[in-house]
């Protein structure tokens, strides 16, 4: 008990929001799109050293990684939600419960996951959506990736607890140490020691296994909660309470995962019927799904980063600074998307080029798609900030459902039917149809919200 006995006042009850959300977003935003990194370091690597054929071993070999995590945030987002709503509420001893619960968990799916993974690899890469030409370039990338995969769970599950231990930057230094050691690694591999796209694999594995042991150490010497051995078990009340809070976020990169197997078997289908061909539909397609992910990881760090602000605000009962934060974080979200989204439609070729090149096909393809299918991103910020802001105030089941809406209720089934009318193009179509669609609707969980943060605050000030 001596490591709580002084309780001192958290800046996160005091701080103003604006400092807070500076302090909190900015190193949560630069960890995940660090994370978004990798893939793209990869991506450019691999288009340049082994070309279009390498880069769509990727597309077809990222659902594993999407699967991977969706356990990562289910277990760190429900882990440092639940620890932060415990740290407001000063049960320091529970929130260290929840951290080693949150450890071993991640660890044992990690161990599983790779193992089932392995055991079925070439399966669920035909699943995916590999073809014959791909298949050799999948297998070798994927099955690394794989046996890293305990590593790749428990890196973002501390760095999310990182942020709720009030250290945000620690949070950053650990997936930036990685990101660093990929980059130096991968064209390494690929160009000096020709290992092709199982270097690329190989330099990823490395640096995320880094970053976990980074963020372990800080945890076993250093965290004001720490990583114990006795308390290294499964609390069955402990662990349902973390999966229930970080189900809307494993449900989002599930969904995620469901979609794009969906989206890679329906390149290569209605590539195939035209001139451009599946592989290279898949090739240009996969490109932009990692740009998408680079502008929604700017979102997502700002929902991450405020999360801990959030939870312990909602456990202590400050409803104005709830209030505050939310508006601060969906206008910071809704800017920078959108910025993002002007660069993309502006220069999408220059954009292109720095994966490789290909043929004239490949760029004319890719250009459109960029265009086309980014087309209503501008509108993702405000609902990212929404699904993390019902989070981590307890509030799992709304969370989950706007986690859904995007991918599973409305860009699978318009993947399925656009296509019908307008062949590959409708692929196209279906990503503005459902940004805008979904964001329409989560306007009309989030407007309902701020009018009971409005109650509450009203009280607040009263009492």
């Amino acid at each position: 008990m001596e490591q709580f006995a002084v309780r001192k006042e958290n800046p996160l009850e005091y701080k103003p929001i604006g400092l807070l959300l500076v302090e909190f977003a900015v190193p949560a935003t630069i960890a995940v799109l660090v994370n978004a990194v990798y893939n793209i370091v990869d991506q450019i690597f691999i288009g340049q050293g082994v070309g279009y054929l390498g880069n769509a071993a990727t597309t077809v070999s990222f659902p594993v990684m999407t699967i991977v995590m969706a356990f990562a945030t289910l277990i760190g987002s429900g882990g440092s939600a639940y620890a932060a709503i415990k740290l407001g509420q000063r049960q320091e001893e529970e929130a260290e419960d929840v951290l080693n619960n949150m450890f071993i968990i991640g660890l044992l799916s990690g161990i599983l996951i790779s193992a089932a993974g392995l055991i079925f690899l070439d399966p669920l890469l035909r699943l995916f959506g590999a073809t014959d030409t791909i298949m050799p370039y999948a297998r070798d990338y994927a099955s690394i990736i794989l046996a890293g995969v305990p590593a790749s769970i428990l890196g973002p599950c501390l760095s999310n607890m990182a942020r709720t231990d009030g250290q945000p930057r620690l949070s950053m230094y650990g997936v930036l140490i990685g990101a660093v050691l990929n980059t130096i690694l991968d064209p390494v591999y690929i160009f000096i020691f020709h290992w092709g796209v199982k270097g690329a694999a190989i330099a990823t594995v490395t640096s995320q296994l880094i970053s976990a042991a980074v963020l372990a150490w800080y945890f076993i010497r250093k965290g004001s909660i720490r990583l114990k051995l006795s308390k290294m078990k499964i609390v069955p009340r402990v662990a349902g309470r973390i999966v229930t809070l970080g189900m809307s976020s494993g449900v989002t990169q599930l969904v995620a995962c469901l979609m794009q197997i969906v989206m890679n078997n329906s390149l290569v289908l209605y590539g195939n019927q035209v001139s451009t061909g599946g592989d290279v539909a898949l090739s240009a397609m996969g490109i932009i799904m990692k740009l998408a992910m680079i502008l929604a990881s700017i979102c997502i760090g700002i929902g991450i980063g405020s999360q801990a602000i959030w939870g312990y605000n909602y456990g202590a009962g400050h409803y104005h600074r709830i209030k505050k934060l939310l508006k601060c974080a969906m206008t910071a979200a809704t800017v920078s998307v959108v910025i993002g989204w002007l660069v993309c439609q502006l220069f999408p070729r220059q954009i292109i080029q720095l994966f490789g090149g290909g043929n004239e096909i490949f760029m004319e393809f890719a250009v459109k798609c960029m265009r086309i299918y980014l087309g209503g991103i501008f509108c993702a910020g405000f609902q990212i900030v929404a699904t993390n802001y019902f989070q981590a105030t307890g509030q799992p089941l709304k969370a989950t459902v706007l986690s859904m809406l995007r991918q599973l209720l409305l860009l699978v089934p318009l993947i399925l039917i656009l296509p019908l009318f307008f062949g590959l193009d409708g692929i196209l179509y279906a990503g503005p149809a459902a940004d805008v669609g979904s964001a329409l609707v989560v306007a009309c969980f989030i407007v309902p919200e701020v009018k009971k943060l409005n109650r509450h605050v009203a009280e607040e000030k009263n009492y």
